[in-house]
């Protein structure tokens, strides 16, 4: 776990795309061009410099075509081509510790107040085939691998798919079908919110619309305006859903889906934060960091001891807080994470959840900070937490303040 004194974010210096179920409208699109699209617009609609920039970590976890290049190259794509930074891939977490890296760089050279650009994107659309040769095996056949599928059906550790580790926690701690169902209802009601009044929530940090074209960049395809992909939610449909591995208790429903999407944010100095904000009574305090992991094939208990752990560091108790938001894959990580933390199903994840709006790997974690930061916002001020599992049974964590003058 870590704490940091003097890491900021400028007030507005985030954003997200919308989140596109795979196969949708962002299906065809390079992750990495696509990002550089969307930062270099949300820069200009924010008034940031991009000369402002010292650094660019990425956080990408589904490899593409050039993706060896990684930071360096977006950082060329979005007009800083002085520019270079680490890229970064720790499955669900690489978010929460995208946000850690770069915050600990800046804790370790306060003096030249600097300035880094996070971005986070994947496209779990249309993943990569891979070859590895093998000259040594019969005939030097190698193994082929499908980035994306073969991975979210098998960790070689613990040798199970990721819906296992949902099952595992279900049976051992007693949680039935019928609350899982419940549980995502309710998730899906608090997204409702976020679409009122003309989704004002998501107004405050997308960037939309944005418009989609072809292959060859002429023909616009398709506007997307706002998240894609998403089902209407009931008890009774819920219902009707069978179990994806029988006897087991999680269905289609009660989990989320692969999207695709990107988010950025920027973390400086407080005073340079103050310069970049849209609005300087509004100061945002990136507190601290934890990491944990759960026991073999255990996954969404992860959620917990990393809160714990990110809790501890930043000296605050679950009793200050006033917003949480958590990267739920499996409705299981939120009933586990409310029981154990004795918090109210109701209580946290207003707005939304990947539950509800998808999961594009990489991003999925940063967009839910974004959230939790407006959510702050809006509440006045406060602590708030973000916690979220990730494969290999790992857990991240992220507690940040918001202060309004």
């Amino acid at each position: 776990m870590v704490r940091f004194e003097t890491v900021y974010i400028p007030y507005g210096g985030y954003w997200s795309t919308p989140f596109v179920r795979w196969q949708g409208a962002f299906a065809h699109l390079h992750p990495l061009r696509f990002a550089a699209e969307v930062a270099q617009r949300a820069l200009r609609e924010r008034a940031i410099p991009v000369e402002q920039l010292d650094s660019l970590f990425l956080g990408m976890t589904v490899i593409a075509r050039h993706s060896f290049y990684g930071a360096p190259w977006l950082a060329g794509m979005i007009g800083a081509p002085a520019v270079s930074g680490p890229t970064i891939n720790q499955a669900c977490a690489t978010s929460a510790r995208l946000l850690a890296s770069a915050a600990s760089e800046i804790e370790a050279d306060t003096a030249s107040k600097r300035c880094i650009l996070a971005i986070a994107c994947d496209r779990t659309s249309n993943g990569p085939h891979l070859y590895y040769p093998d000259p040594s095996a019969p005939g030097g056949r190698g193994e082929s691998e499908d980035w994306v599928w073969d991975n979210f059906n098998y960790d070689p550790y613990a040798g199970n798919a990721m819906i296992e580790t949902a099952e595992h926690v279900a049976a051992e701690a007693n949680i039935s079908r019928e609350e899982q169902d419940t549980l995502t209802v309710l998730r899906y009601q608090q997204y409702q919110e976020a679409l009122k009044d003309g989704a004002a929530f998501h107004q405050r940090f997308m960037v939309t619309p944005l418009e989609v074209r072809d292959a060859t960049g002429r023909k616009i395809v398709a506007t997307v305006v706002d998240d894609e992909g998403i089902y209407p939610t009931t008890s009774e449909s819920l219902a009707r859903l069978h179990p994806v591995l029988e006897p087991g208790t999680v269905t289609p429903g009660t989990q989320t889906h692969p999207a695709d999407g990107n988010c950025g944010m920027v973390l400086t100095s407080r005073e340079r934060a103050r310069e970049l904000s849209r609005d300087q009574a509004i100061e945002i305090q990136l507190l601290a960091f934890g990491q944990a992991r759960a026991r073999k094939g255990f996954m969404p208990q992860a959620t917990v001891l990393a809160a714990r752990q990110a809790l501890a560091a930043a000296e605050v108790s679950l009793r200050e807080l006033r917003a949480v938001k958590t990267h739920n894959p499996f409705a299981v990580n939120d009933i586990y994470f409310a029981r154990e933390l004795d918090l109210a199903l109701e209580s946290f994840n207003h707005y939304g959840s990947p539950l509800i709006f998808g999961h594009p790997q990489g991003p999925t974690g940063l967009r839910q900070i974004i959230e939790l930061i407006e959510e702050l916002v809006l509440l006045g001020g406060g602590y708030g937490l973000f916690s979220g599992c990730a494969a290999g049974d790992t857990g991240a964590a992220i507690v940040v303040r918001v202060d309004l003058h």
